[in-house]
């Protein structure tokens, strides 16, 4: 009987819309959450067998909730230095505990904060997972999950820093008299013959021990000078003599460096093996670009330092946690000294909207999400990082509101159905009276 498919597609109604309800619900209560994604609530009709020509069934509704997680929410400013936001496409890699053990899960809620242990935890108890970066700033990125690390900053407290940049702008002067004796590589370094300009650095070993390390020029001829590098003294080294490395440094007419014309040694990479047992860090020298001035110089001027930097040392206590648009996370700490030291990873899956939702606004991996890729921020598909920022939900309450009405009258309408059918079944019932 007809009337009985009538009154089932009734019911399928009343269930459809309550489920839709449901969803509106969840979303408007959550408007203010951060980085949540909001549910649609399509619908889909059911049918029975429709060959029939005589008679009709009724079939029903049924709700498909479809998420919006690929939705971008808007992003707004935040005052905290580790509230972050992924521009674009992609997720933060977070476990639910600090260590392997923890299950993964995926989510767009930047809210973090260093709890009480210093690990970067959100509002949801996530910790945020990412890369280490060695002495030199580098990581290495296989695509697996094992190799992420929780981030924590509060154990480098105390700890040394190798040095593993030195930069430099000097000026030599181009009245020097040229030296017009024989020198041969390590008489500056012995005391065979006296530089025309040196200066010295302190620079600091993976154990965080000081070295002094020197810098010395001699003028050769004209835009021709020669340079030496060595420890004093020299038993801090193994090099004999203590010299690092020398080589020659050219001018171009124009007092600019001459790359082209110098010997590539006194620019490379300086690695030391220090007499202490302490492991050897390269260090990088940036004594400026081929035909500029932002290096060593050859002017009318004396010989002199104008500006010189040099990284390393002995860690203090942690002041603060930046994180850069890169998606580095540093720490700065109270001697005025800043470490990078992890490399934040982005999550991107094939299909975002079929990802398996979790409380604490957190998405898991299923089958019709795909696998995931990991990639540093910004690149290949990876959103981008804003820092200071946090995304709002993609929830228009506004929309949510009409939904409530439409789902509201949508369910009285099926109420309706089951009242008229049950007065039509009274009139069948009645017959027999």
């Amino acid at each position: 009987m007809s009337l009985y498919s009538a009154l089932y597609a009734g019911v399928s109604g009343l269930g459809a819309h309550a489920n839709a309800m449901a969803a509106v619900a969840d979303n408007i209560t959550n408007i203010n959450t951060v980085g949540y994604k909001g549910t649609d609530a399509q619908f889909r009709s059911m049918v029975t067998d429709g060959h029939s020509k005589s008679s009709y069934s009724a079939g029903g509704v049924s709700v498909a909730p479809i998420a919006t997680v690929s939705k971008q929410g808007l992003l707004q400013a935040s005052s905290s230095s580790t509230d972050i936001a992924i521009d674009g496409a992609g997720f933060f890699v977070t476990r639910n505990a600090p260590d392997a053990g923890g299950d993964v899960e995926f989510t767009r809620a930047g809210s973090f904060r260093p709890d009480n242990e210093g690990f970067l935890r959100n509002a949801a108890g996530l910790y945020l997972y990412g890369w280490r970066l060695d002495a030199q700033g580098s990581y290495t990125n296989t695509g697996n999950l094992s190799t992420l690390e929780p981030v924590r900053i509060s154990d480098l407290t105390g700890t040394a820093q190798p040095s593993t940049k030195l930069q430099m702008r000097a000026n030599l002067s181009s009245e020097q008299a040229a030296f017009t004796g024989a020198y041969a590589a390590g008489d500056m370094a012995s005391g065979a013959v006296a530089p025309h300009f040196s200066r010295s650095f302190d620079v600091y070993d993976s154990q965080g021990s000081t070295h002094r390390v020197t810098m010395s020029y001699l003028k050769t001829g004209p835009n021709a000078w020669e340079t030496e590098v060595y420890a004093e003294p020299a038993s801090d080294v193994t090099a004999a003599g203590g010299l690092l490395t020398s080589g020659s440094i050219a001018f171009n007419p124009d007092g600019s460096l001459d790359l082209a014309g110098s010997s590539p040694a006194p620019f490379a990479d300086l690695n030391i093996n220090w007499t202490n047992g302490a492991a050897s860090v390269p260090i990088s020298f940036e004594l400026g670009a081929d035909g500029g001035i932002n290096g060593l110089t050859q002017f009318g001027t004396e010989s002199a330092m104008i500006s010189s930097t040099i990284d390393g040392g002995l860690l203090g206590n942690l002041s603060t946690i930046e994180i850069s648009d890169e998606g580095i996370v540093n720490a700065i700490f109270d001697d005025g000294s800043t470490r990078a030291v992890f490399q934040l990873p982005i999550a991107t899956f094939q299909n975002p909207d079929g990802l398996t939702r979790l409380s604490g606004n957190a998405y898991g991996i299923s089958q019709s999400s795909g696998g995931f890729a990991l990639n540093a921020p910004g690149s290949l598909g990876a959103g981008a990082i804003s820092s200071n920022a946090l995304e709002s939900s993609n929830v228009d309450l506004a929309g949510e509101f009409t939904n409530m009405i439409r789902f509201q009258r949508a369910y009285s309408a099926s109420s309706k159905i089951i009242t008229t059918v049950d007065d039509m079944l009274r009139e069948v019932s009645d017959l027999k009276r």
